[in-house]
C-alpha cells in the first residue's frame, strides 16, 4: 500500500494519492489545483493512476479530475446518478475498484450532496477488512459536512443521518481520511487534525453521536454559516453545465 495525502491551504482541502506500489496502480481522490503534483508523485512512486475520483460536485473549488484525468489516461470516476454534462465513469453503491492487491469500495454516502461517495480502502496484503475510508465532506474530523449546497438543508440533513448511521456500523479501527480540514467552508467544528478513526469519531464529534434523527437535523440547520463565494456557478463548472 502506498498512501499520500496532500493538503491544501486555497481552498482548504485534502487529496489523496494511493495503490499498490507491486502492480504500480494507483487511484487520486479529490485533486485540487495543478495537476503536476499528482503525476509527480506517481511518478515517484512508479504508480500508473488508473482512476482519478471525485467524492461528490465540489462547490468550493473547481475540481482538477477531469484534468488529471486527461493528462494521465485514467478513467474519470463520478457516482452514476451525477448527471454531469460530459463522459465519465459512473459506480454505484458496491462497486469495487480495483488496484492490484489494494481495492477500493464505493459507498453511496449523500447528504452533503445528493452524489456524494466514500471509499473503503483494503489492502489484501495485510488483510482482508478495511484499513482506511476517504470519506470527502461527508464525515470529517470533528463534525459533519453542511447540507444545503446542493439540496434543502432539511432534507441533507435526513440523506446524511442515514449515511452517519451506515458509518458507524464500520469497524471502531478503520482510519477516516477527510476531504478537508479545519478552516474549510464544507464544515463547521472541523479539527486541524486531518486524520482519524471511525471509533474515535464516534465517541468525540458532537454532530456524529447524535443518535435521533430529529435532535439531529435540528442540529444541522441550525446556525448554517454563509456559502461559499459563487459555490452555484462553481458546481455547474464542475458538472460541465457552465464554463
Amino acid at each position: 500500500m502506498i498512501l499520500r495525502q496532500f493538503l491544501h491551504s486555497d481552498p482548504v482541502a485534502a487529496s489523496y494519492l494511493f495503490g499498490c506500489g507491486g502492480k504500480a496502480s494507483a487511484a487520486v481522490v479529490d485533486p485540487v489545483g495543478d495537476v503536476r503534483s499528482y503525476l509527480d508523485a506517481a511518478a515517484a512512486t512508479g504508480m500508473r493512476i488508473l482512476y482519478v475520483v471525485d467524492t461528490h460536485v465540489h462547490a468550493d473549488h473547481v475540481s482538477s479530475g477531469r484534468a488529471l484525468a486527461e493528462a494521465s489516461g485514467a478513467q474519470y470516476v463520478l457516482f452514476e446518478g451525477t448527471g454531469a454534462g460530459f463522459p465519465f465513469r459512473g459506480v454505484k453503491d458496491g462497486t469495487v475498484l480495483e488496484l492490484g492487491n489494494v481495492t477500493a469500495k464505493v459507498m453511496h454516502t449523500p447528504g452533503h450532496t445528493p452524489e456524494h461517495v466514500s471509499l473503503l480502502v483494503t489492502d489484501r496484503t495485510r488483510a482482508p477488512e478495511p484499513w482506511f475510508i476517504l470519506t470527502g465532506h461527508t464525515l470529517m474530523v470533528g463534525d459533519l459536512g453542511r447540507t444545503e449546497l446542493a439540496s434543502s438543508a432539511e432534507d441533507g440533513a435526513r440523506a446524511l443521518f442515514a449515511t452517519a448511521r451506515r458509518l458507524k456500523g464500520l469497524p471502531d479501527h478503520v482510519e477516516v481520511f477527510p476531504g478537508a480540514y479545519s478552516g474549510s467552508v464544507c464544515g463547521r467544528s472541523l479539527s486541524g487534525k486531518a486524520t482519524s478513526t471511525i471509533g474515535f469519531e464516534k465517541r468525540f464529534n458532537k454532530a456524529f453521536r447524535i443518535e435521533d434523527e430529529e435532535a439531529f437535523v435540528a442540529a444541522m440547520v441550525a446556525d448554517i454559516p454563509p456559502p461559499p463565494p459563487e459555490a452555484a456557478r462553481i458546481r455547474a463548472v464542475n458538472m460541465g453545465t457552465a464554463s
